[in-house]
């Protein structure tokens, strides 16, 4: 992986093949490792560029919280270290509040937005509750949180078919350091919203959702379909939380024929 000095702390990114920048941001509480596979199928015609947020993967920690626009202005960072102008954000659940944080902060850098499994509001004070609560289990017994977590982000018939697949993100979240975990936590629970930005947004945005979806409803995300000027959106039958993973050809084919459109 390269790595970049961000808040004179280590900051790991992966950049692979030639052309307009897409950039995947992984989701909580993992890192960039959750794209392989997935990424592949751009790299003939895109720079791919897979990035480990702040405290996740080989990034090392920066405060005891990480707010999501702090995890933009580390995309931010990277984006200059390479000399990228511009660049289509595919954000996946806190990667995607990272990513409209970065469409806040720096509009004039996106080409296009692509929300998997995420969307702009913020925290209600029931959500702020249970982020608290989730802090204090991390607190407790981090592997055990995690291992029931992330079963919770598939659709059951996709985990009874495919329980290495459910592995594999366990193995992945189980490697992140507790202090990363909760100051991402802290970091999502105080995150501002940007329906505004959405509304004022220039760009083309597209949202992939889950039918089985408990972690962001579809039905509590399709009123925010109507805030862009130009948004799409794969609704997805039999998926959950893990789309790029439970529908992995179709997302990706719906993700890179977007990004050429928006290039």
């Amino acid at each position: 992986m390269n790595t970049i000095k961000f808040h004179d702390k280590k900051l790991a990114y992966s950049i692979e093949g030639e052309g307009p920048a897409v950039v995947f941001l992984h989701g909580f509480p993992m890192d960039s490792r959750v794209w392989e596979g997935f990424k592949d199928a751009f790299t003939t015609s895109f720079t791919a560029i897979t990035i480990d947020l702040p405290g996740f993967g080989h990034s090392e920690m920066i405060h005891s919280q990480h707010d999501m626009a702090l995890m933009a202005q580390a995309v931010e960072a990277v984006l200059v270290h390479e000399n990228i102008k511009k660049a289509t954000l595919v954000g996946h659940s806190m990667g995607g509040y990272v990513s409209v944080a970065f469409a806040h902060a720096y509009p004039e850098k996106l080409n296009g937005l692509v929300l998997f499994h995420s969307q702009a509001s913020a925290d209600d004070e029931a959500a702020k509750q249970n982020r608290n609560q989730t802090i204090t289990k991390v607190e407790d017994d981090a592997e055990k949180f995690v291992g029931s977590f992330i079963a919770s982000l598939f659709d059951d018939s996709f985990a009874e078919t495919q329980p290495h697949q459910v592995e594999r993100f366990q193995t992945i979240a189980l490697s992140q350091h507790q202090q990363a975990v909760i100051a991402a936590l802290a970091g999502m629970r105080d995150r501002e919203s940007h329906l505004q930005t959405l509304s004022e947004l220039k760009i083309p945005v597209l949202f992939i959702l889950g039918k089985n979806d408990s972690r962001v409803p579809f039905a509590r995300v399709m009123a925010q379909l109507a805030l862009p000027q130009q948004a799409e959106l794969l609704l997805l039958s039999n998926v959950a939380h893990m789309g790029f993973v439970e529908a992995q050809e179709k997302t990706s084919k719906a993700i890179l024929h977007f990004a050429l459109r928006c290039n």
